[in-house]
């Protein structure tokens, strides 16, 4: 394969994981607190070695993976009218007790688990400022959670909800479509006056109809680029071909 078709090829690996990324954000167009991701793709630049001028020197362009970054744009805050349901109208992250450690969340729905501990539909404690896990005795039973976070009942205040941020969100790294985790070299600041919303989730930040045509678009370049590295091997083929009658 000559460099057109390693070109080509570079393309096409790159056209598909657009495409990957894409479907997965549309696959999560319902998914409460999600961030829809972007690839990034750049040019990588490589020179013909053993040539000091331009007379059979050339560079070659490939298509190169780089990253990819979560849109930190909010979602729509839709209500439900379950107490326990938590959203965030503004900065901030919820945090949660895992078996892997704490780990943080956008939006959750909340419900009472074992021994009134509040935990999500994955059975992950919230936890509350100071880190522990929040419970609700059984005589609690009118839950009212203020915009700062503090859960109290008839009964009185029972905790403040740990909300937190993180200077650079960027190197948050995703598990499964709900959690985040800090990854290393991170550490949590506390958001002093969150807006936590009672009764209400976070929709997905994914906008269905831009997300089709982003798809679209990226399906027939890549569609293009599979006919074009078609077509190449065809003519490497044929030149192949050409140049062994000749010599025989």
């Amino acid at each position: 394969m000559d460099n057109s078709g390693y070109v080509a090829l570079s393309r096409l690996v790159t056209q598909n994981r657009a495409t990957a990324v894409l479907a997965h954000n549309m696959a999560n167009a319902e998914t409460p607190g999600f961030r829809a991701s972007r690839p990034v793709f750049t040019e990588h630049l490589a020179r013909q070695r053993g040539m000091r001028g331009p007379a059979g020197g050339e560079s070659v362009h490939f298509s190169q993976d780089r990253a990819t970054w979560r849109d930190e744009q909010p979602g729509a805050v839709q209500s439900t009218g379950n107490p326990l349901d938590l959203a965030i109208s503004g900065e901030g992250l919820f945090s949660v007790q895992t078996p892997r450690g704490e780990r943080y969340t956008r939006a959750r729905r909340f419900s009472l688990g074992p021994e009134g501990t509040v935990v999500d539909m994955e059975g992950n404690a919230l936890l509350d400022a100071g880190g522990n896990p929040l419970r609700v005795a059984p005589s609690d039973t009118r839950l009212v959670i203020r915009g700062d976070g503090t859960l109290s009942s008839e009964n009185g205040e029972i905790g403040r909800i740990r909300v937190v941020r993180f200077a650079e969100p960027q190197r948050l790294v995703a598990e499964g479509d709900r959690l985040l985790s800090a990854g290393a070299g991170q550490a949590p600041d506390a958001v002093e006056r969150p807006a936590v919303v009672q009764g209400a989730l976070e929709g997905s930040n994914v906008r269905p109809v831009m997300e089709l045509t982003r798809l679209t678009a990226e399906m027939r370049e890549f569609q293009f680029m599979a006919q074009f590295a078609e077509k190449e091997g065809e003519r490497v083929s044929g030149a192949v071909e050409r140049i062994l009658r000749k010599r025989g």
